[in-house]
């Protein structure tokens, strides 16, 4: 476990196994220790890095507003950190498959394989109206809740709901202190806040980048299923075929698949 300061926030980094790295990047408001069940089974043939975004897991608060490139920059900081100058397969849950697939068009060099682990998925995004507005709302929104205490008595708690209705079975295996440490925090609320704010902006920046950045690196998108609509399927599968990669499927599983099914997730990576 390490802290290292980037654009002056403390970022908290964990670093394990050995052999060519990639990187893991959870989704909205997750920690580092959501990705536990993966590392093992990566560890013996990977180098793996984690890290927590600002406001979440153990890493300082956000001192800006989120945007696509940044968080693919914050993606080559975090490497640049950790020592780290040969290409990796960058690996991204849920809205950091956003932040993935950026790091990928905008440094190719660095980039030897791209995992898109049940990504968020924008067909046609449109930019927010009034954002400065709802930026303010959702600022004011968060400094409320905050001086209401709602962090403090309600955090942990929402993190275990949210876990289990985002999995195909079974409960949140976090350990309970870290989960305190981590949704007990003013910092991890406007975290949230803010990321889920920004995520339409982020959106249309990765559909204009798209346009004006090619993709050369492989790429699997790996969706979850759990027997329900196939909806969800086919816009992975499109988002597969858009970005010219291999689609597998783990069932049954959860959005949370590498909790339900990790061994899934540690296979697209290694076959990446």
């Amino acid at each position: 476990m390490t802290f290292v300061r980037i654009l002056g926030v403390p970022h908290h980094i964990r670093v394990d196994g050995t052999g060519p790295v990639c990187v893991l990047s959870a989704g909205l408001g997750m920690a580092w220790f959501d990705w536990d069940p993966v590392v093992p089974l990566l560890a013996p043939y990977r180098t793996v890095i984690r890290f927590d975004r600002p406001g979440l897991g153990l890493s300082g608060h956000a001192r800006a507003w989120p945007t696509l490139t940044g968080e693919a920059e914050r993606i080559a900081r975090v490497l640049d950190a950790a020592g780290v100058g040969a290409p990796v397969t960058v690996v991204g849950h849920s809205l950091a498959g956003f932040h993935c697939e950026a790091f990928a068009r905008l440094f190719p060099e660095r980039t030897a394989g791209l995992v898109l682990v049940d990504a968020s998925v924008e067909e046609a995004p449109r930019a927010r109206r009034a954002p400065e507005f709802a930026d303010a709302c959702t600022r004011a929104c968060g400094t409320l809740l905050a001086a209401a205490g709602v962090p403090r008595l309600l955090g942990p708690f929402l993190r275990r709901t949210a876990v289990r209705a985002g999995r195909h079975g079974g409960g949140d295996p976090a350990p309970d202190d870290l989960v305190r440490r981590a949704y007990s925090t003013s910092r991890f609320l406007h975290a949230v806040l803010a990321e889920n704010g920004r995520y339409r902006d982020q959106a249309v920046e990765l559909d204009s980048l798209r346009g004006r950045s090619p993709l050369d690196a492989p790429v699997t998108v790996l969706a979850a299923y759990e027997g329900g609509s196939p909806r969800w399927l086919d816009r992975q599968r499109a988002l597969a075929e858009r970005l010219g990669g291999a689609f597998r499927v783990s069932e049954p599983a959860g959005h949370l698949v590498m909790l339900d099914r990790p061994q899934d997730v540690a296979d697209a990576i290694l076959r990446t």
